[in-house]
């Protein structure tokens, strides 16, 4: 059995958003993070299909994404109840099987039991019912987040230390064991952890999204910082001194491009959120790049990701709004490969 786990840039038919409620986790500023999702919707319903898992009131929400600028024949709007707003991590993990396409449909419980997510674990299952997936859907009772995950494409996964071997998602299986597991669900031949990067605010023990993503097969995106007062620098530091000492499969070195860290913001408790530039999507024709008010930054990341993206259109999307509950635009979404 051939097994391969699709790198983010490979074709894609879709990408799953789950809509944010009127009442939940972000209903203070419900106004500011919907608009924040119809400008995320419409630049990947432009570009491929789109899933939404949203309430009931899909006919609603199908005419306000056309009215902004969504193609009518890329939206499936589908009714089901969540929780929270974060696909990555409770939307399905697609995989080649044999050369078919298999969604992976992992226990998401709300990163290790810090939040409800009874609701959010079912969706995958609850989209299935409703025919919405083209290919099986295989439920694995193992607790691991989409983004948690880094795929070159070529058998080379990226991981952390502190969110796979957290305590509260599989402590019965040790490190050995889970990188086992790994290996056999992906079909991949080397699994690269990393210790160290932490945002501060960051609820998932430190997703690999948030910190390190592949461009291709040979090039690194990381968040770095420069600012030797900023209580990220020592982590960040080590960090960088971690992925200078990884090897691609050949032996070579990887091409490291550092993404400064945002400007500091801080909620009204005065909690600083998560706020970084490797949380982007990549998408067909495009990278959308989340943003967040700090033009300098901003426009430097987007400078340096541009390069690493020759055939796509690096896009900014302002995720202010999406920060304010700990996560950004990676984190509300889920590629669904074109197998």
């Amino acid at each position: 059995m051939t097994v391969s786990f699709p790198a983010e840039w490979a074709p894609q038919r879709a990408v799953q958003l789950t809509w944010p409620r009127p009442d939940g986790d972000f209903a203070r500023d419900f106004d500011a993070v919907e608009s924040t999702f119809i400008t995320l919707a419409v630049a990947i319903a432009q570009r491929q299909d789109l899933i939404v898992a949203c309430g009931d009131n899909t006919a609603d929400l199908r005419a306000r994404l056309i009215n902004a600028g969504a193609p009518a024949a890329r939206l499936h709007l589908f009714s089901v109840p969540a929780n929270d707003v974060w696909a990555r991590d409770h939307g399905p993990i697609t995989v080649v099987r044999n050369g078919n396409a298999v969604h992976l449909d992992f226990v998401f419980n709300g990163w290790g039991n810090k939040f409800e997510a009874g609701l959010d674990n079912q969706i995958t299952q609850a989209l299935a019912a409703q025919g919405v997936w083209q290919a099986p859907v295989e439920s694995l009772d193992f607790v691991l987040e989409g983004g948690g995950i880094e795929s070159d494409g070529l058998g080379t996964l990226l991981t952390t230390e502190r969110c796979l071997l957290a305590p509260t998602r599989n402590p019965q299986f040790s490190k050995a064991q889970i990188e086992e597991k790994l290996k056999t669900w992906f079909g991949v031949s080397r699994v690269l952890w990393l210790r160290h990067g932490d945002l501060i605010g960051d609820d998932t023990d430190g997703h690999i999204d948030t910190i390190a993503r592949f461009c291709n097969p040979g090039t690194i995106a990381y968040q770095s910082c420069d600012d030797h007062s900023d209580a990220h620098f020592d982590d960040l530091a080590a960090l960088q001194t971690e992925l200078r000492g990884l090897r691609q499969s050949n032996g070579q070195p990887y091409t490291l491009i550092p993404l400064p860290l945002p400007r500091a913001i801080f909620d009204d408790e005065g909690q600083r959120l998560p706020a970084g530039y490797p949380n982007f999507l990549i998408l067909n024709g495009a990278v959308l790049v989340p943003t967040y008010g700090d033009a300098d930054n901003d426009a430097l990341a987007l400078q340096r990701l541009r390069p690493a993206f020759p055939d796509r259109t690096v896009i900014g999307i302002d995720c202010r709004a999406l920060i304010a509950q700990y996560g950004s635009l990676h984190c509300v979404t889920m590629q669904i490969p074109q197998i």
